[in-house]
């Protein structure tokens, strides 16, 4: 298997962008607000459209089909389908960009995938980004009919056919799980030669199949202590696999508040005026991240779209020098 031949860069080089993970949508009790369990498509509606106007990046998705009953607990059963809520997204929305932060590629066909982004990219004017990963709940995978097992090599093999799926119409190529040729795919995206391929993951594995494979990388969960550590190797890698190719490095963000809370936070929440929110994210451009899902405190949708307008108006300026 050979990684895709061309690179997407998006990012303007030396700059750092910043996105979310859309709420509602996804309902862990990891990260869910209390606020959430009542709203609906009007909130999603609001907020996608304070995102579009405040200058953020992306508005991200994440995917589960379905969620085993002992898991239910933690993780709950609300998880939005990722593309039908992009696509809802894309309507509500003119310039912010469509992210799956990230779908679990190897639940589906690849030419499926690339068929479901393709039609986005073409129907949104071109502002789709490919999040992927490897998944990890077996009993998903279970019901899906899909092995748990070797979901790795399934994953790079479908990278692989999905990149050559989004920059041929007639896709070509040869592999241990699928075979393809003489079969054409339309609509066509409008991003070429393709939409640019994130990959998500913090484990070493995931690293390096970022580095060998992705456009950019989605880290899921490094606390910013390890993520020195960690760009490092992402750039061994990238360097000893793909030469001088460019790579987008994100990053997640601790929780803020812009100004002064009206709450009691907890203690690992950022606050302050913009440039003190801003300066814990010049730390991360520091470190050679150009893309940062930025994460708010709220307890309604009203404060998320405060906190949203305010992110765009005070602290996105100190990150444009």
């Amino acid at each position: 298997m050979a990684p895709p031949a061309t690179t997407v860069q998006i990012v303007p080089p030396g700059k750092l962008v910043y996105g979310m993970q859309l709420p509602i949508v996804a309902q862990s009790t990891l990260f869910a607000a209390p606020w959430e369990a009542e709203a609906g498509t009007t909130e999603l509606r609001r907020i996608a459209e304070a995102c579009d106007r405040s200058g953020f990046f992306y508005l991200g998705v994440c995917d589960h089909i379905c969620i085993p009953r002992a898991r239910a607990g933690a993780m709950s059963t609300a998880w939005h389908d990722t593309v039908a809520t992009l696509g809802f997204l894309a309507a509500a929305t003119r310039r912010v960009r469509l992210l799956s932060h990230v779908y679990v590629l190897p639940y589906r066909h690849p030419l499926a995938t690339a068929k479901a982004f393709a039609t986005l990219d073409a129907l949104s004017g071109g502002r789709v980004i490919v999040g992927v990963g490897a998944g990890h709940l077996e009993a998903e995978f279970a019901a899906l009919g899909v092995p748990f097992a070797g979901r790795g090599r399934r994953l790079d093999e479908a990278i692989d056919l999905l990149a050559e799926a989004l920059t041929h119409e007639f896709p070509d190529h040869d592999g241990s799980a699928w075979t393809v040729h003489d079969l054409g795919l339309r609509p066509r995206p409008v991003q070429q030669p393709r939409p640019p391929i994130w990959v998500g993951g913090s484990t070493r594995a995931a690293i390096r199949r970022a580095a060998e494979r992705g456009d950019g990388w989605l880290p899921q969960g490094s606390p910013r202590a390890e993520l020195p550590a960690q760009i490092a190797y992402l750039r061994a890698q990238r360097a000893r696999t793909r030469g001088d190719a460019p790579i987008e490095i994100g990053a997640i963000s601790e929780f803020c508040y812009v100004g002064a809370p009206r709450f009691e936070v907890p203690p690992n929440t950022r606050t302050g005026r913009g440039e003190e929110v801003a300066a814990g994210l010049r730390e991360l451009r520091a470190m050679g991240v150009s893309h940062c899902g930025v994460r708010f405190r709220a307890r309604s949708c009203d404060e998320l779209v405060e906190q949203i307008e305010a992110f765009g108006s005070e602290v996105a300026p100190h990150l444009a020098d």
